[in-house]
């Protein structure tokens, strides 16, 4: 058993980090109580789970709390003799179980005399804190199903609850979702980067693939903001030009590139909706789909040869590269010159651009790493009940510091 410090050892040992700043929460946490913890965790006593230190402690403070308020409520202080009088007293405690983020806390919960005390830190009905809902929107979050929350949720906390409680939680999602789908947005974006992922969602009784239509735009300063979340059957122009229509009845009025890939139709549906935008082919998507028609011994040659291509000075730089590309491969492999010439089009806007607006340009790779973080919570499901269960697992929580 290792050493105990004493109260003597603790003041002649400097302290290991510095003070919370009085603003913070940590401010007012007394640490003669953190060390009393501490040392009853050191006894045995158990800090964590439903019997543990922290829970007995989180049930102190909301009691407490609670009568705090029925204080205030009346007027006065408990045993006041204010209160002599005043229509209205204490009428007791009855018994509460709410769950919270320590496990379920059993709370003596007061009452007033005419019943009309209302609390707010733990409302009438209310049989779980808000920081649970947190939790559980969070392991949903990560892509755990339903009887994953609910094993987890027992393991840790040693809290059970229900197949609905939960579904009923992640709901509320669905309804921020649809409030985020519709919001407004800016008049002029620097750039909108669109793609689609595809996922396994259950539709009339068979596991069908659909496809999740995402948008990101970036503003003149250069920040981000993922626009929407759509899901239909199939990616395709007709159903990107809704999308572009979308984005323009709410509020977007001009953009000055869109990068995308080499959808047949999608160039022509943007141009519709955005006259003046120039639409630019994300370059990782053309290489990979001309590199489906080269054997692997050859590959990385031919992807050293297209480096030259999208790395030109200038658009005749480009199609001289393009020229020495066909030249060395165009024979075994036509199809991939074909490809590189019917992107011609979309994929020189860029050239004519600094290498920083290039960087920025030439790749959906933004656009790449969003549908990254959603095939991490993705890859625990083997497909979605329904499209609302996509929608809310991959709810738009993303930020400039995700991209």
């Amino acid at each position: 058993m290792s050493k105990q410090m004493t109260s003597h050892d603790r003041s002649e040992t400097p302290a290991a980090v510095p003070p919370p700043d009085p603003g913070s929460p940590l401010a007012w946490v007394d640490p003669e109580l953190v060390d009393k913890l501490l040392e009853q965790a050191g006894e045995g006593a158990e800090l964590l789970g439903p019997d543990g230190l922290l829970a007995e402690l989180t049930k102190s403070v909301l009691e407490r709390a609670l009568d705090a308020e029925l204080t205030d409520h009346l007027g006065y202080e408990r045993g006041d003799p204010a209160g002599r009088g005043s229509g209205n007293s204490r009428n007791g405690a009855s018994g509460k179980t709410v769950h919270t983020d320590v496990g379920s806390v059993r709370l003596d919960v007061p009452r007033d005399r005419n019943g009309s005390f209302e609390p707010q830190i733990v409302p009438k009905g209310a049989t779980r804190l808000q920081g649970f809902n947190d939790r559980i929107i969070a392991l949903y979050a990560r892509g755990m199903t339903v009887r994953d929350i609910q094993a987890h949720l027992h393991e840790i906390y040693g809290v059970d609850v229900s197949a609905d409680l939960i579904s009923n939680v992640t709901a509320a999602v669905l309804d921020e979702v649809k409030e985020w789908q519709n919001r407004p947005l800016e008049r002029v974006y620097a750039a909108i980067f669109l793609d689609a992922l595809r996922c396994k969602v259950r539709h009339e009784g068979r596991v069908v693939n659909k496809a999740a239509y995402l948008a990101v735009g970036m503003d003149s300063n250069g920040a981000k903001d993922v626009l929407g979340i759509w899901i239909d059957s199939t990616e395709g122009a007709k159903f990107w030009l809704a999308i572009c229509n979308e984005l323009k009845n709410r509020g977007v009025e001009d953009v000055i590139f869109v990068c995308c890939d080499g959808l047949t139709g999608l160039p022509e549906a943007i141009e519709s909706v955005w006259p003046d935008t120039l639409v630019q082919t994300c370059i990782v998507h053309l290489v990979r789909a001309s590199m489906r028609f080269v054997s692997y011994k050859d590959r990385k040659t031919a992807a050293a040869r297209m480096k030259e291509i999208y790395r030109a000075a200038n658009q005749q730089q480009a199609l001289e590269a393009l020229e020495r590309l066909d030249e060395a491969f165009g024979t075994r492999y036509p199809a991939m010159i074909a490809t590189w010439r019917a992107s011609w089009e979309q994929f020189t806007p860029m050239l004519g651009f600094p290498p920083e607006v290039r960087q920025v340009l030439y790749t959906t790779n933004m656009i790449e790493s969003l549908n990254y973080q959603l095939r991490k919570v993705t890859r625990n499901r083997g497909h979605f009940p329904s499209d609302d269960a996509l929608l809310k697992l991959n709810r738009p929580r993303f930020d400039a510091a995700s991209f």
